[in-house]
């Protein structure tokens, strides 16, 4: 799957990094040519020689280092490679990434490199959760760097939580992504996904039951083809998929606002279970319970996402699809909706709570062309997204 490509591998000093030698083996198993550079900690954690035995390449360590900067100067070291590879990922390498330091080997190449990034963080819980963390994290996706992981489970210090590195196969699974050529290599596509959550007050909101399911799937589908996919997700319960940029959002303004920001874009697939209504009257500290009645929400209309980017009258993406879920007459409210909207595609199903289709891992679509309309049998989520992909690349080609 990776014949011919070039990794650049930035091994942070974590625990982790001990699956930095697997991550190594399985990517020359696949085809790939791996480059390692070490960090000065994660020589406290697996050592050069090592390293080298497993990647059949020489390992970069200092930035000083006059030979190297004869035989291959950091600027071509940085640009030779297919993907720069960040695994494990530190809370340190992360915060220097975000605040363009550039003071040692591994933090200049990430600096001076003009192609992709995919990190693959690893930290304590306590550390992944801090707000700075968080920070970090959310101006690296905003620059288009890829993110895997991390998992939740049992960390080395003994604490429960968020913060383990990705497993090497899902880390693998993010490089092909990443490099992925496809029918859609090229093309950028915007995907929303998962529900909006709308504040009633600071603890409290109108949601639905959305889990982001399908959307995550047609991002990742849509990626395997090769698409620079854009993932503009409100609070799901899945998490997203590698190999794509994220871009988290909880309300239905903050999702217009991303996904504008996002274009242009080749096509657009708005997956999302968007919240008709906010609270207008939303209370900035807690409701409490009193005598005197209850207490009165006022509501407001939420910006329509689908029709916006739909009636663009310049810079619209070529093909924009939307999805209606509909629990009564759905191929009739679907067809409705896409000529009140504009769109090109409605992706319908029904979500009757006997379905089971809303939050489940099954779904059963009508697409809503100019063709027609398109029934197709019950499937796997992950099987409906394959096929929208392909149809996708097909209208792009």
């Amino acid at each position: 799957m990776l014949a011919g490509k070039r990794i650049l591998l930035i091994i942070g000093g974590g625990i982790a990094a001990f699956k930095s030698l697997d991550l190594i083996r399985r990517l020359r198993d696949q085809g790939a040519t791996v480059t390692p550079v070490l960090t000065k900690a994660a020589e406290e954690f697996v050592t050069p020689l090592s390293v080298s035995a497993l990647a059949a390449e020489k390992v970069y360590r200092d930035l000083f280092d006059l030979t190297d900067e004869a035989e291959m100067g950091h600027i071509e070291l940085s640009r030779a490679a297919d993907l720069v590879v960040v695994a494990p990922a530190t809370a340190d390498l992360m915060a220097k990434m975000a605040g363009g330091h550039a003071n040692d080997l591994a933090s200049t190449l990430l600096m001076a490199t003009d192609k992709r990034v995919l990190i693959a963080p690893s930290m304590n819980v306590r550390m992944w959760e801090h707000p700075a963390t968080q920070r970090n994290l959310a101006t690296l996706t905003g620059d288009g760097v890829l993110v895997v992981g991390p998992d939740e489970g049992a960390m080395a210090c003994g604490e429960f939580g968020p913060g383990r590195m990705a497993e090497v196969p899902q880390i693998i699974d993010a490089v092909g992504a990443a490099l992925a050529d496809g029918p859609l290599k090229g093309r950028h596509v915007i995907v929303t996904s998962g529900p909006t959550h709308e504040p009633i007050d600071p603890v409290r909101y109108i949601a639905n039951r959305s889990s982001g399911a399908q959307g995550t799937a047609l991002a990742r589908a849509l990626a395997g083809l090769g698409a620079h996919v854009t993932f503009v997700t409100g609070p799901a319960d899945m998490p997203p998929p590698a190999g794509v940029k994220v871009v988290r959002v909880q309300t239905a303004r903050q999702m217009l606002e991303a996904v504008q920001g996002a274009l242009p874009a080749d096509a657009a697939v708005f997956a999302a279970a968007v919240a008709d209504w906010r609270v207008a009257n939303a209370a900035d500290s807690k409701m409490k319970k009193t005598k005197t009645g209850l207490p009165v929400l006022e509501f407001a209309e939420n910006p329509d996402i689908l029709a916006t980017v739909s009636q663009m009258e310049t810079g619209r993406p070529g093909l924009v699809v939307g999805f209606a879920a509909e629990t009564d007459d759905v191929i009739a409210h679907a067809t409705a909706k896409r000529d009140r909207k504009g769109c090109d595609w409605i992706v319908a199903n029904d979500v009757s709570p006997e379905t089971g289709i809303m939050g489940g891992s099954e779904n059963a679509v009508t697409l809503i062309s100019d063709a027609g309309a398109d029934s197709w049998p019950r499937m796997g989520k992950d099987q409906v997204a394959n096929r929208i992909a392909q149809l996708i690349a097909e209208a792009l080609a």
